[in-house]
């Protein structure tokens, strides 16, 4: 019966102030729209970079033999030396904490046919385990390389969504064909499925040829490996993996053991420290949106008291007839929760029109901010904070009605 008679006054105050309510509703539709909308992009934002961090592989450590940098027993400074296939066995064999470890060789504009359609690429020679560590997911019917590839040294490649679409046409299969690599027939045994990709040591995956790492010595002959990708078991022993690798190349090629430029290493754990500017960024944005959507509430509250002055005789008439405190506090609070719930709704509704529209301007925009998306948190804390908004803009407007003296207002 209370909710019945909230919702008539609430009628009776919408018809009597209808361009404040208006505009105060208006305020709150564009205070929702923006913390919706900034939150969405953010976040958008946010997994797009983690995406495409991610695209070189996740928690991977990409090394390179260089020269010493220290004197060391007996030794002077400045000596070079190379990894060879024999340091991934080894690495395997002694540093537990290790999952994963590939050689790779590397070469440049390697000229690679299909009929009259040719291109200069990057090729690389690893082992199977390769393609897992750095990402490379083969689009459904391929595949990517395995041991039998390796032990038989098979000539069979593993070829970018880029390069594909370049020599056999885009979308096309081209599993099971051959491919001219150097002037060698190659088997195409799969390609990469298309991912994003912001950073790489030898240009992006999906302009490469990935061969097994056996088939490329011995096509080319090459002693050394350009380096060495390896992966932790988890991060909880990543670090000591990092300094076991750097003791072990350090004992079997004679330099100091604190001598980190002798192994140059890409730590992926360490630059995955920069996604934490763009949680920062989101952070921020949210808290725009939060202020602007502050600002709606203050109009809610100043329409509010327009009412509780507007009201005062006939607030001291129920009060005079028994009505008590708390049924006058309750009657602002639902009128006010109300609107709330009224501006939040029609914001909600607007932003996630935004918010559907954006995937249709294609994927050069999804490529630069991601796919704009309110997760499960974000919906959660809009509502929160829609409530605070609306309890906060009700309370003391309300608190002030319910204390109103009946003979001091009937007076007024």
């Amino acid at each position: 019966m209370a909710i019945v008679l909230y919702f008539k006054q609430f009628l009776h105050d919408l018809q009597a102030q209808k361009l404040r309510t208006l505009l105060t509703l208006i305020g709150l539709t564009w205070g929702t729209v923006t913390v919706i909308c900034l939150l969405a992009f953010g976040y958008g934002l946010q997994k797009q970079q983690e995406e495409s961090f991610k695209g070189l592989g996740d928690d991977i450590v990409i090394m390179w033999a260089s020269r010493t940098s220290k004197p060391f027993a007996g030794y002077p400074k400045g000596r070079w030396f190379g990894f060879q296939p024999a340091d991934v066995d080894m690495l395997k064999k002694e540093i537990g904490e290790l999952q994963y470890v590939s050689g790779e060789y590397m070469r440049n504009n390697i000229s690679v046919r299909n009929g009259r359609n040719s291109k200069l690429i990057d090729v690389s020679g690893v082992n199977a385990e390769f393609g897992g560590m750095r990402a490379m997911v083969p689009e459904p019917g391929g595949r990517f390389l395995n041991e039998q590839d390796i032990n038989e040294k098979k000539r069979v490649i593993f070829i970018g969504d880029g390069l594909r679409d370049e020599l056999f046409g885009e979308g096309s299969d081209p599993v099971g064909k051959a491919l001219i690599v150097d002037g060698v027939p190659f088997t195409v045994i799969g390609v990469l499925t298309k991912k994003p990709q912001d950073s790489s040591y030898s240009g992006r995956d999906k302009d490469k040829g990935v061969i097994p790492w056996t088939t490329f010595q011995t096509k080319y002959g090459d002693r050394y490996l350009d380096n060495i990708v390896w992966k932790a078991k988890d991060l909880t022993v990543h670090t000591t993996a990092k300094d076991r690798v750097l003791e072990v190349f350090s004992q079997k090629y004679r330099f100091d053991p604190a001598d980190k430029e002798a192994v140059p290493m890409w730590d992926t754990v360490e630059s995955n420290g920069f996604l934490l500017f763009f949680v920062a960024i989101r952070w921020f944005v949210g808290f725009v949106g939060f202020m602007t959507l502050l600002v709606g509430g203050i109009g809610l509250a100043n329409i509010m008291y327009v009412v509780v002055e507007e009201r005062t005789k006939e607030i001291g008439i129920k009060m005079a007839l028994g009505a008590k405190r708390a049924f006058v506090l309750m009657g602002f609070i639902f009128e006010t929760l109300l609107l709330t719930a009224i501006g939040g709704g029609f914001g909600y509704a607007i932003a996630s029109g935004i918010l559907a529209v954006i995937p249709s301007f294609g994927e050069d925009m999804k490529e630069a901010i991601g796919t704009p998306t309110l997760s499960i948190m974000d919906r959660l804390a809009v509502i929160g904070i829609l409530g605070i908004i609306g309890l906060a803009a009700a309370y003391f407007p309300a608190r002030r009605a319910a204390n109103m003296n009946p003979v001091q207002a009937l007076k007024l």
